[in-house]
């Protein structure tokens, strides 16, 4: 039902992360002899998962969510319908329904019973909760020039402040700049979103981390885990995983298999604490979402 954009981007994409992960963790572990740095945010174990298949409707998944942090239901998309899945995991098949048109979606999240799409363009969907069962949303909102002109794949909302947090993939206005751009946005009661401020992550600092100048940070996820405050951040690129603090100062990087995290891009937190990263697939392979269960 569902066409894929083809083996080859996903190769390319694979084949960049092996070289950035090689050059990039091997000058840390050089660099970290008498300290080395943990593979792994503490209470995780990224090496271990539990793999959750996703259904051929979501072999190109590209970002899914909970809903208040509920985990007995998976709200996925997949990154050229504008479709809404949701599924448990573990099903072989997806319900879904229609809220535009076929392009680029890249990330969703819920807040405050509002569903919100991202498309790569930056521009944005709501629509309310209680239609993500319907065959066709009746209530959709387009949301325009909120975001500056780039490529976005990395959105994560707040449910207590109502704030959603998107991330530049790579922004025109970010040519020669050393940081990666944020921007806030504020859910309206009515489903609309408003300006609300902007921050930055520092690439200089990664690159300080990992010994390595020039590294292609390229957001693809994020999330925020809720009992720590810290924020999340997936590269797919170059394989890592950034943590930083409530204010978006990087507390560390950490390196992600190249076997495990074959094309990252989706994120979320449930409400017991564990930590779910999806893959995208390709013809040879399904798309997943991983489950790393928090140990005390």
């Amino acid at each position: 039902m569902f066409k894929t954009k083809g083996a080859l981007r996903r190769a390319a994409v694979y084949i960049t992360g092996i070289i950035a992960l090689a050059g990039i963790f091997l000058t840390i572990s050089c660099k970290n002899k008498e300290k080395a740095i943990p593979a792994s945010p503490p209470g995780y174990d990224l090496n271990k998962p539990v793999k959750y298949k996703m259904p051929d409707d979501l072999t190109e998944i590209s970002g899914f969510a909970f809903h208040k942090g509920k985990s007995d239901s998976v709200y996925a998309q997949q990154d050229e319908e504008g479709f809404l899945f949701n599924l448990k995991l573990g099903d072989a098949k997806a319900a879904y329904t229609k809220f535009a048109k076929s392009g680029d979606y890249e990330d969703v999240a819920i807040c405050r019973d509002w569903v919100i799409m991202l498309k790569s363009d930056g521009m944005l969907f709501t629509f309310p909760y209680s239609e993500v069962r319907s065959k066709e949303v009746a209530h959709v909102q387009k949301i325009k020039d909120l975001l500056p002109e780039g490529e976005f794949e990395a959105m994560a909302a707040d449910e207590k402040t109502g704030l959603i947090y998107v991330l530049c993939k790579h922004c025109t206005d970010e040519k020669t700049s050393k940081s990666s751009s944020g921007y806030i946005l504020q859910l309206q009661a009515d489903g609309t979103l408003k300006q609300s401020g902007n921050f930055t992550i520092d690439v200089n600092e990664i690159e300080r981390l990992v010994n390595k100048k020039r590294v292609a940070f390229r957001p693809s996820a994020m999330a925020k885990n809720t009992a720590t405050n810290e924020w999340y951040i997936v590269s797919a690129v170059n394989k890592m995983l950034v943590v930083t603090d409530t204010g978006w100062k990087i507390k560390n990087v950490y390196p992600l298999s190249v076997t495990i995290f074959v094309q990252p891009e989706g994120m979320a937190f449930d409400n017991q604490r564990n930590l779910y990263i999806s893959n995208e697939g390709d013809q040879l392979s399904a798309g997943n979402i991983l489950k790393f269960s928090f140990v005390k």
